[in-house]
């Protein structure tokens, strides 16, 4: 049950409340998607364009484009706003990273979109691509800060080596970062040396610890397969799954909460995994046909994970060892994709190096755990600054 819409107000609420004076006669851009909205669900794009003393002039879209209908991956082309008339500038088609072209239509751009809190969630890296576009030409940029729904205190994972930079990687953050849009701008601007005109317009009443479920916010998908908290908090471990032969989901209405194949027994993996006690966490045997993606058409048999305590679920510790007993189970089918745009296979590129890879082929998680606790623990004593809501 929500506790009251208000009890968190965002940033783009606060931002509406106070004096916006000084943006007068400056063109505004708006990098947003459909999650651009204020507490009462009124979207972004309308108050800014209807505000009397606001011009807006441009609109840029990320990954999904800005209504999110656009499937993971899939480019998408400029286009003009229909019910307002302003352009549309795609940072998912020719090019990820805003034109100079693109840049002298706004004198100041604000950045409104709720991510998941996962380090392989594009929407991060579009921010800091506008952050770097801003420096270079001399503009300024707002970032109106949301919550991070599955919380701001939990952090694991690996940190992203240089080698293995990627647009789901682009900076050496953990798998779960436990920070928000906001934190996150300020830390790349300056751990990252961007420079970039930075200013970050902060939500009133979010704690770190909680869910989204707890903050009496109404939910915005953020794209097509974001379908639950569950599955959010899941994400930092399953989207590993990606760069695998195995679905991950993908083409169900359970994505990225289920991993199977057509080459695997259901009760069997159900049984091994549940044997190993993970916390806050239990397998059961199931069957699905994905309709698109990875064996579109075909049925596989595997695991949908449920979540008994979101609290203790640790999910990139999690999905490690249940690559493990998959990669012990199915040695000779269990397969790394590659592809041949990319420098490395696609789960290293999600993984942050291959030693993840390695120790599953290996048989051996060590290394992997011992570099995740090394390098939380780095990023916790860097992040610490940064951080806004106590």
């Amino acid at each position: 049950m929500m506790m009251g819409l208000n009890r968190v107000k965002l940033g783009v609420d606060v931002f509406f409340e106070r004096d916006l004076s000084d943006l007068r006669g400056k063109r505004l851009g708006l990098l947003t998607n459909q999650t651009g909205a204020n507490t009462g669900l009124i979207p972004t794009i309308r108050l800014f364009h209807e505000h009397p003393g606001l011009q807006l002039t441009a609109l840029f879209a990320p990954e999904h484009g800005l209504l999110t209908n656009v499937k993971e991956g899939e480019k998408f082309t400029d286009a003009v706003h229909r019910s307002t008339g302003i352009p549309v500038y795609s940072l998912y088609g020719e090019t990820k990273k805003p034109t100079d072209a693109m840049m002298e239509q706004v004198d100041i751009v604000i950045f409104d979109i709720q991510d998941i809190g996962a380090r392989y969630y594009t929407y991060i890296y579009t921010m800091a691509y506008m952050m770097e576009a801003c420096a270079r030409t001399g503009k300024r940029m707002i970032v109106l800060d949301r919550p991070n729904p599955i919380g701001g205190e939990s952090v694991e994972g690996n940190l992203v080596d240089p080698d293995y930079t990627s647009f789901v990687g682009l900076y050496p953050i953990p798998s779960r970062h436990g920070m928000t849009v906001g934190e996150l701008a300020a830390y790349f601007n300056e751990e990252f040396h961007i420079g970039c005109e930075l200013e970050v317009v902060g939500m009133e009443g979010w704690v770190r610890h909680s869910f989204h479920t707890e903050n009496g916010l109404p939910w915005i998908p953020p794209s097509p397969n974001t379908t639950s908290l569950d599955m959010m908090l899941m994400y930092p471990g399953t989207c590993l799954v990606e760069g695998t032969n195995l679905s991950e989901g993908r083409g169900t209405t359970q994505p990225f909460e289920i991993i199977g194949a057509p080459f695997i027994d259901g009760e069997k993996l159900q049984d091994n995994v549940n044997e190993l006690g993970l916390e806050g966490i239990r397998a059961r045997a199931l069957a699905f046909t994905p309709t698109y993606q990875k064996y579109h058409g075909q049925l596989c048999e595997g695991i949908q994970l449920h979540i008994t305590d979101r609290r203790t679920f640790k999910p990139v510790k999690s999905v490690a060892h249940i690559l493990a007993v998959i990669a012990s189970m199915y040695a000779d089918k269990l397969e790394f994709l590659e592809y041949d745009n990319l420098r490395h296979p696609m789960f290293d590129l999600l993984a942050g190096n291959d030693v993840l890879r390695n120790g599953l082929l290996n048989g051996d998680l060590n290394l992997y755990h011992e570099q995740c606790k090394r390098d939380t623990e780095k990023f916790m004593d860097t992040r610490e600054r940064y951080l806004r809501y106590r």
